[in-house]
């Protein structure tokens, strides 16, 4: 049996649609949250809520876990396009049995109510807040300063640091140069990213900005975050 203190599930109360292949695949308003891993939660879905014909047990296992026992996988199937290994269930998990979690990126929408949702489930216990700041924020790259700003925005995410946004007017644009990255975020969006060139040195990748965010987030659009990874981040005076 699952110890509770182990294996966290919470009720998602939203309803939950995904889709495949153009279909609906499943439609429910009994979704579970399960966190599987400690940074975010994974669906957990009434297979009485999965279209027919979708869901193939395949006779293959995964190895027990210790919490939920041998895992049942599944292949997703529709026409001539199949997702080996798509889902799988734990029967013997009391917890869990009659449910089935699928592989995120076998499925080709995810939906909570009316609103797309990217990468993973949303958190109900992560909090993200954007707040103007007037504090001096400079960013060095390699004794370079990339940027200098007293109009930042503190983006504030439970369990993570806080990263400074920047507006591009207080950038060395001059010193960034796009890539084709692109990361997702289902509290903020979808990412752009900038190569940083400063001191002679290279560095991809190591500023970011979400162009078009998520409404709970439409403060940071078109400002820029600079990684902390080869950078001095200088705020009020005191580097971080």
């Amino acid at each position: 049996m699952a110890d509770p203190e182990i294996l966290r599930i919470e009720p998602c109360q939203k309803r939950v649609r995904a889709l495949f292949d153009g279909e609906v695949v499943v439609d429910t308003h009994q979704a579970k949250l399960v966190w599987e891993v400690p940074y975010y939660p994974a669906y957990y879905l009434p297979l009485v809520d999965v279209a027919g014909g979708f869901l193939n047990v395949n006779g293959r296992t995964r190895a027990p876990d210790p919490v939920q026992g041998e895992a049942v996988l599944y292949d997703l199937r529709h026409g001539g396009r199949v997702a080996t290994d798509a889902a799988s269930s734990y029967p013997s998990c009391p917890e869990l049995a009659g449910d089935v979690c699928f592989v995120w990126s076998s499925l080709d929408r995810w939906l909570e109510e009316d609103e797309e949702v990217m990468v993973h489930p949303r958190s109900p216990f992560t909090r993200v807040d954007v707040l103007p700041s007037s504090r001096h924020i400079q960013v060095v790259v390699n004794g370079v300063t990339v940027a200098d700003s007293h109009r930042a925005l503190g983006l504030f995410e439970t369990g993570r640091p806080v990263r400074w946004y920047l507006p591009q007017a207080d950038i060395r644009m001059d010193l960034l140069e796009t890539t084709t990255t692109r990361t997702g975020c289902p509290y903020k969006g979808w990412a752009s990213y900038w190569n940083v060139n400063a001191g002679g040195g290279r560095y991809a990748d190591l500023a970011w900005s979400y162009l078009r965010p998520l409404p709970e987030c439409a403060r940071i659009a078109e400002h820029i975050c600079i990684w902390d990874h080869h950078v001095q981040t200088i705020v009020d005076g005191t580097s971080t």
